[in-house]
């Protein structure tokens, strides 16, 4: 057939055009593939042949048909429902109505407005047409006028069925008579690009490289967890919302990535680790974690020897138990200073000098056993006389008596650096100068210590 170079260029311009994916705002391009039959009868024109407008229109008798790929066409979505396109159909005619004739080879090319009924992509898509064109009979041309209607069966974004039936007016009635043509065959969307093959195209796609999901505009969920990765502190494992998609295995409230201890749940402040003692150390830094103790001593309590509560660290006295206002050292009793006190002034000297009498080295003894309990203490030793005589030579002797009295303390064995004396006179008495039991009160000596209760 001399036409038929023509139907084969219009099949290489539609099956070269693009790839195969869908027909709408986003898939403009569409490619029809299919059989088409002829029938003159159904059309009313003034000829014996044929029968009245559609007369007889689905009796097959008088249907043209060839083979089952003779219908190509290629279609572009313009918007609004509307859409136009080019096809080319061969034929191969043996009745014109209820004249058999000898094939005749039929060809055709038509360019049609396509308007769909439905906006947003369905399974059914129907659809009514108009158009013109050029059609061949054997080797007589002459232009139609086309008009009519279809639909399509999507089985998917991009594949259905179309089935549709158009009629072809013919300019001149000598050369051709109307007819009907009748189609069915396949139908494929394409045009939107998808380079990620995630069914979300490019152009709306925001991560159009990575395939995704739509409920992420594209990008991918790698975990699952309901969290793109985009915005997800930890993309490779499943985790929670709260803490932008990472796990918290512990369960702890820190997220495992700023868990130091992931699998133990622990406090916020100790970065999600343990610490059984509650001291603020956590269990894996803590020397001692079923003990409570100070960060400074790595968890571990402060020693404290003696047991006084104070830390031998900060008691000056580790040793001996004392307390917190001497710097843990002891201090004097009441009781313990007024026998010091009672002792001391039981200390007598001879007349006028500050040799002590014989009777005295017994309570010297007795002085020194007690305040050699108390070695950490500071004592001061205070000489004292009465009126009688100048205050320079009164001065002068109650000095010596105190020496005479740290010099045996020292000799003792008490610390001669925590141990003072210093004579007074008859500057502080304690007694009356006018009497002679005030006089025996005043010639004295006192040892008092800094720590001791008054």
């Amino acid at each position: 057939m001399k036409h038929l170079k023509k139907v084969l260029l219009i099949a290489l311009v539609v099956v070269f055009a693009n790839n195969i994916n869908a027909q709408d705002k986003d898939n403009r391009w569409v490619i029809e593939l299919g059989a088409n039959v002829v029938d003159f009868y159904p059309t009313g024109a003034d000829n014996p042949a044929v029968g009245g407008f559609f007369e007889d229109f689905t009796n097959t008798d008088h249907w043209n048909n060839s083979s089952v790929i003779s219908r190509l066409r290629l279609g572009y979505f313009v918007g609004s429902g509307f859409s136009v396109g080019l096809t080319g159909t061969f034929n191969a005619i043996s009745n014109i109505g209820e004249v058999e004739v000898s094939d005749l080879s039929y060809v055709g090319a038509d360019i049609d407005i396509k308007y769909g009924f439905v906006r947003e992509p369905g399974w059914f898509d129907p659809y009514i047409f108009a158009g013109g064109g050029y059609t061949w009979l054997d080797s007589e041309g002459n232009g139609t006028a086309n008009a009519g209607l279809g639909f399509n069966l999507w089985f998917n974004d991009w594949l259905g069925f179309n089935i549709q039936t158009k009629y072809k007016h013919s300019f001149d009635e000598d050369k051709m008579l109307p007819h009907f043509q009748h189609a069915a065959g396949l139908v494929f969307k394409f045009g939107a690009k998808d380079s990620d093959g995630d069914g979300i195209y490019d152009k709306y796609d925001a991560c159009p490289e990575v395939a995704g999901l739509e409920a992420f505009n594209g990008c991918p969920d790698t975990d699952g967890d309901g969290i793109q990765d985009s915005e997800d502190a930890c993309p490779l494992v499943a985790g929670l919302a709260e803490f932008n998609g990472c796990p918290d295995t512990d369960g702890d409230g820190v997220p495992d990535k700023d868990d130091a201890c992931p699998n133990e749940a622990g406090p916020v402040e100790l970065n999600g680790c343990p610490d059984r003692d509650g001291d603020g150390v956590a269990d894996k830094d803590d020397r001692c974690p079923d003990v409570a103790g100070p960060a400074e001593n790595e968890g571990c309590p402060w020693p404290d020897s003696d047991g006084d509560g104070i830390p031998d660290k900060d008691d000056e006295c580790p040793n001996i138990a004392g307390v917190a206002e001497n710097n843990g050292c002891p201090i004097v009793s009441a009781e313990v200073q007024k026998e010091i006190t009672d002792l001391a002034r039981a200390i007598y000297f001879v007349t006028g000098s500050s040799k002590f009498t014989d009777e005295t080295e017994i309570r010297m003894e007795q002085v020194s056993s007690i305040v050699n309990q108390y070695k950490t203490l500071r004592f001061d030793v205070e000489g004292h006389t009465d009126s009688t005589g100048s205050d320079a030579i009164n001065s002068k002797l109650s000095q010596a008596r105190a020496d005479a009295v740290r010099a045996y303390l020292i000799e003792k064995g008490f610390p001669a650096d925590m141990i003072t004396a210093k004579g007074f006179g008859s500057s502080n008495p304690i007694g009356d100068n006018k009497t002679r039991k005030g006089r025996q009160q005043n010639r004295r000596v006192e040892i008092f210590s800094e720590y001791a209760e008054r």
